[in-house]
């Protein structure tokens, strides 16, 4: 009989999808510098050296789950890390945050818009969010992990978190570039995917911010607070019904959510209630799209058939992204599985192919995107993981300067009362 992921138990299902995933960052990664593009199209065509930094930073938490896994061997992993690690060295960075988008050849930056041409500060924090977790991973004495950490604390140390101000506001500014300085404008404040960003601003050796600028700055902006309540739920973040998923993946690819706390939320609360707000939402299906409900929710940033949105319920066109629920399995596990099998049982191979599930599809229009792209594969692998194991929650939180960081906004944290690995 032929094989069917079907017919796998609940274990050894996730197991295949992570492992059908993490092809992407293994296979499609950059042949000289094992960085990682941005996407791959079904066809295996990728833009001719353009990768991504966020996307890398994913990657690299990957690779850690895949030595974990057994699917690649230690020697190998340090092998591409150290790679990656060859250009970044010497890649051309702006105080020492990294473009959105650069060259895996020569680390020249790539705009990602006509004025977006300079340091990506969010980018740049996914980077090290995974870097951060492979110096903890790599924790052999050998010579060989020994200077990878090195090279790691190195560049970590050189990230100019505080320049992001302007020169001490109140906030972290996205964008820096030395042909348009801050011309671009964008604060980073209100409930969104950069909770990271802050922290790891704060946890700097050297260049770090002060607590007011979190506080005075993102916990102050126009959509952090919202606690009213959405199809019965109450939400005590975000925009209206929640925003994309992505918010409750991104930031917690490291950052553990279970008991963290501060002033504002408890994360876990947070991250579950949005969910759980998403996928009601899709189950109700307000606007009648084809294919939605209880075993077929998800709304995120993803291609479309219009291009790329950020999908939500504010937001919604009848597009389902895979990653949005199956990034969701350490918040909604029994909810997720449904979906998981679902797209098996009634899309197959339609959305399933050599990078695991297809970036989105839109039942109604009958469409089937053709990517697959770096920072929706990413969170399926790493969340997944953290369902199963907590092991990128486990080595992030340990980490000194994270848990120093974490002390400074005010969080409370099981990870801070007992310093062992939950």
């Amino acid at each position: 009989m032929p094989f069917s992921p079907l017919d796998l138990e609940d274990e050894k299902l996730l197991e295949y999808v992570q492992r059908q995933t993490f092809r992407f960052f293994w296979e499609a990664a950059h042949p000289v510098s094992g960085l990682v593009p941005d996407r791959q199209s079904t066809q295996g065509e990728t833009a001719a050296d353009l990768i991504g930094i966020g996307g890398t930073g994913f990657g690299i938490m990957a690779i850690i789950v895949a030595v974990a896994r057994g699917w690649v061997s230690r020697e190998d992993a340090l092998h591409r890390i150290g790679r990656m690690l060859d250009l970044l060295t010497r890649a051309t960075c702006f105080h020492g945050v990294y473009p959105h988008f650069m060259n895996g050849r020569t680390g020249a930056p790539i705009p990602f818009s006509r004025k977006d041409d300079g340091g990506d500060l969010v980018e740049t924090s996914y980077l090290f969010m995974g870097l951060l977790c492979a110096r903890e991973a790599f924790n052999d004495d050998s010579p060989i992990e020994r200077h990878l950490r090195q090279r790691i604390t190195a560049l970590w140390e050189e990230v100019e978190w505080n320049w992001h101000t302007q020169g001490g506001r109140k906030v972290l500014y996205w964008h820096w570039s030395p042909n348009n300085g801050w011309s671009l404008d964008h604060e980073i404040q209100g409930w969104n995917e950069c909770l990271i960003t802050y922290v790891l601003a704060a946890s700097s050796p050297r260049y770090a911010i002060e607590a007011d600028v979190y506080h005075r700055g993102f916990a102050a902006g126009r959509d952090f607070l919202n606690g009213r309540t959405y199809y019965g739920i109450e939400l005590p973040l975000g925009p209206p019904h929640g925003g994309p998923l992505f918010f409750a993946h991104y930031s917690f690819c490291g950052l553990d959510p279970r008991g963290l706390k501060d002033r504002y939320a408890d994360y876990w609360e947070q991250n579950f209630r949005h969910v759980m707000i998403n996928r009601e939402h899709c189950v109700r299906n307000p606007y009648g799209h084809k294919g939605y409900g209880a075993e077929c929710w998800g709304l995120t940033a993803s291609d479309d058939p219009s291009g790329y949105a950020a999908h939500s319920p504010t937001n919604d066109d009848g597009t389902i992204s895979p990653t949005a629920a199956l990034a969701s399995f350490p918040y909604a596990p029994k909810e997720a599985m449904q979906v998981l099998r679902h797209f098996f049982s009634a899309h197959g191979d339609r959305i399933w192919g050599r990078y695991g599930f297809i970036d989105a599809f839109c039942e109604e229009q009958g469409w089937y995107a053709d990517s697959f792209l770096a920072i929706d594969q990413g969170p399926i692998i790493i969340m997944i993981e953290n369902y199963r194991s907590g092991l990128l929650w486990k080595l992030f939180m340990r980490i000194p300067e994270i848990q120093a960081g974490l002390r400074k906004l005010g969080f409370a944290s099981p990870y801070l009362e007992d310093n062992r690995a939950k």
